[in-house]
């Protein structure tokens, strides 16, 4: 049997690429076909997108818990950047503010 993802260190990539799983993943649950998914990473067969999202689904549970968890260490890292520089954050919300 192929295999199409692997684990590495806390996260998963496709095989033979340097795109993460959870790309793929994200793509998927907002929607996307996997015909779709593959247009937006060429270096991917339509093979691979397929195995990966069959991949996931197989594991879904083990794989939304990994997800979560990068996505609380990511937004725990990005409030300690605000709470380092919060002027910073202050400035690029303004300057967002003004562009609309």
């Amino acid at each position: 049997m192929k295999q199409y993802v692997e684990k590495i260190d806390d996260g998963y990539r496709i095989v033979d690429s340097r795109v993460s799983l959870d790309s793929l993943v994200t793509a998927f649950l907002g929607g996307q076909s996997a015909e779709s998914i593959a247009q937006s990473f060429p270096t991917l067969s339509l093979e691979q997108v397929y195995g990966a999202l069959t991949y996931y689904l197989a594991n879904r549970l083990e794989i939304d818990a990994c997800l979560r968890h990068a996505s609380a260490e990511f937004e725990s890292i990005r409030r300690s950047a605000r709470d380092l520089d919060p002027m910073f954050y202050q400035k690029l919300a303004d300057s967002r503010r003004n562009a609309a």
